[in-house]
């Protein structure tokens, strides 16, 4: 294990989790440097977001730790570090009666108190979060009139709007069309180099996902392969197949952002 904790977002230490008498996770120890980028990729059923549920403190381990900036998660209370995007709102109710610029402010609730006025400073905080994922133009559209890629935005933008040092994305491109899933990680890569966060993206999309990301985690109850992506790329074909179960295409590229 690494010892310089300061460097470390994340830190999942001999982690297992079970169902009854079905195994979720099993032993899984993995540590996320701090301003990485990094896609957890892995088969349907595969335990990932079981694990992002673990880290999050929202579902508890039958063995092992996890820890978020060098604190065990159970004591860990500083979550306006930590931004979250689960996956979406294919169950969002479209008819909710809230403008984009209403559903970004809500996540300054913690901090400036559910259903407080929003002072001139949390607006502007609101319409930075808005411009930086690129929806500042449609802010006083109703929610519920934007498409699902548009509404992932939205939703990246209310987890931006306190300033988190680590963002958590599962299977944001889900339901989204594979043009505007690829701007979507365009995006993501852009948020990562603009910004000193740490990014965990969620997904099952690994052929494309290496274009954007700096490290890739194999995940399939347990941890198969982490590495950066030159690492991954350079890994057999073969064996990430097996992984999967089914063939996969990895697509190569230059490192010009790591």
């Amino acid at each position: 294990m690494n010892n310089n904790i300061g460097s470390i977002a994340i830190r999942v230490d001999d982690l297992s989790f079970h169902y009854g008498d079905k195994n979720v996770l099993q032993h899984v120890t993995m540590e996320i440097k701090k301003g990485s980028f990094l896609g957890l990729v892995g088969p349907n059923g595969s335990g990932k977001s079981t694990l992002i549920k673990c880290i999050l403190g929202l579902q508890k381990p039958q063995e092992g730790n996890v820890y978020l900036f060098g604190e065990k998660v159970n004591k860990f209370n500083d979550w306006e570090k930590v931004g979250y995007v689960s996956q979406k709102a294919n169950s969002f109710n479209t008819a909710f009666p809230a403008t984009a610029f209403e559903v970004v402010s809500m996540g300054l609730f913690g901090k400036v108190g559910l259903f407080k006025f929003l002072k001139a400073s949390d607006k502007k905080k609101v319409w930075e979060a808005l411009r930086s994922v690129k929806m500042d133009q449609y802010a006083h559209q109703n929610i519920g009139e934007l498409s699902g890629g548009q509404q992932q935005r939205i939703f990246i933008a209310r987890a931006l709007v306190s300033d988190p040092e680590l963002l958590i994305l599962d299977e944001p491109t889900v339901g989204v069309d594979t043009e505007s899933s690829d701007s979507f990680y365009k995006m993501l890569k852009e948020l990562h180099r603009e910004n000193s966060m740490t990014l965990v993206l969620v997904t099952h999309d690994v052929g494309v996902m290496t274009n954007y990301v700096t490290d890739v985690a194999c995940l399939n109850k347990q941890i198969h392969f982490h590495g950066n992506t030159k690492e991954f790329e350079e890994s057999s074909s073969e064996n990430i197949s097996a992984f999967y179960g089914h063939h996969v295409h990895v697509l190569h590229h230059d490192h010009g952002h790591e």
